[in-house]
């Protein structure tokens, strides 16, 4: 993987960088609940002000759906950007036209812009040319600081990229470096964990990975149609078994791979869900007619743990039970922290995404201690997917 990186542009002082970065920010009453992705995007935004570049902010924010939806401002966001960054941000009521270009033009070397919902025109999903040719008007070159929306092929992800010299934000580049580092060129071995309700929402995502790891484990509920596929009763629990067949073509790929494929070895059961339910823990034919599964068993877990200590790498998405409500989150917090501990010394790289597993490995108190946690969502399921991203294939070297 090549991409142009930031510290490759040259003679930033007095250039307007336009830098799109992810300010989808959770808001309640008008206000920033969760000021994460702002400061996700600090260190881009300080590096090119640093460098005298006038920083120019595109973002979106929800779905206006190429209409101007007063509730769908990104105004909120300037108050708490200005506070992160300890200085001001200037705001325009739109992101192209006079009002962007006077904003633009009053900006001074070093100076801070954030433009208008890119959404409230309709151009920007579509990725139309003419609108991202209005947007490549206000910049001297483009800086892109979104994974989280670099599977889309919009205007501000894809086409600006093409109209403007065009790099990889700090972030955006870190996030493809520990994506390279887990799939890309891994070290091995490599064990891959899976988890989640449903295999339908992951079958290209489980037939890219037993193609490409050394073993992969599966847990959640999507674990009990795999279960069910090979002839176990699964009671009660949550199982596509019209998936059935698919569940036996992806075992029969992992095994044409030599990807070694851990499905639970013992489960933990309930009759309902609710916090501190009274539990069984079930050998994999002993699961009663009215029983459902909830978490991987004792033995599932230790056998998972000693396969992270003969791994080299670790790329995790999804839970491996419902983790939410306890005791059902047990298989998940000690799996979680145990690949946080051998990452904390250096004997394992180990990566994970998606927007469950980040909520688990916050859960188990961890996050801060895997070598990478990407919160890009859709984006990190479809590079796990192996599938070519368009606003990173226009940041290709």
């Amino acid at each position: 993987m090549t991409f142009r990186t930031l510290d490759q542009a040259t003679d930033l002082h007095g250039k307007r960088a336009l830098v799109r970065v992810d300010f989808n920010v959770p808001m309640e009453n008008g206000r920033v609940t969760d000021d994460t992705r702002l400061r996700a995007a600090l260190p881009t935004i300080r590096y090119l002000s640093e460098k005298g570049a006038k920083v120019v902010l595109l973002a979106h924010f929800e779905r206006p759906k190429g209409r101007r939806v007063p509730e769908m401002s990104l105004k909120p966001v300037v108050g708490p950007l200005s506070d992160l960054l300890e200085q001001p941000v200037a705001w325009a009521d739109d992101c192209i036209g006079r009002d962007a270009e006077a904003v633009v033009s009053k900006l001074e070397d070093g100076g801070v812009a954030l433009l208008e919902n890119l959404r409230f025109h309709a151009g920007e999903e579509k990725n139309d040319p003419e609108f991202a040719a209005e947007l490549a008007k206000l910049g001297d070159l483009y800086v892109d600081e979104a994974f989280s929306a670099a599977h889309r092929a919009h205007a501000s992800t894809e086409g600006l990229a093409h109209r403007l010299p065009a790099y990889a934000g700090l972030s955006m580049q870190r996030e493809l470096e520990a994506l390279d580092a887990a799939l890309g060129n891994p070290r091995r071995p490599v064990l891959g964990i899976v988890g989640g309700s449903k295999v339908s929402t992951k079958i290209d995502l489980l037939k890219n990975l037993v193609g490409k790891l050394d073993a992969l484990a599966i847990g959640g509920g999507m674990a009990n149609t795999f279960l069910y596929a090979q002839g176990h009763d699964v009671g009660a629990s949550l199982c596509e078994k019209d998936l059935a067949e698919t569940a036996r073509e992806i075992m029969g790929q992992a095994k044409h791979h030599n990807c070694d494929l851990l499905l639970p070895i013992d489960l933990v059961t309930a009759d309902d869900l609710k916090p501190g339910a009274e539990t069984r823990v079930r050998g994999l034919d002993g699961v009663g007619e009215n029983e459902k599964i909830f978490d991987a068993g004792p033995k599932s877990l230790e056998r998972l743990l000693q396969q992270m200590d003969r791994s080299a790498t670790l790329i995790w998405n999804g839970p491996l039970g419902v983790f939410e409500v306890p005791p059902f989150d047990r298989a998940t917090v000690e799996a979680a922290r145990h690949a946080g501990r051998l990452a904390q010394a250096g004997k394992l790289i180990a990566v994970a995404g998606g927007g469950d597993t980040v909520s688990a490995l916050n859960h188990a108190g961890v996050s801060g201690q895997f070598t990478f946690v990407s919160t890009a969502g859709g984006a990190f399921l479809e590079w796990m997917e192996g599938k070519e991203l368009p606003g990173v294939k226009a940041l290709e070297a």
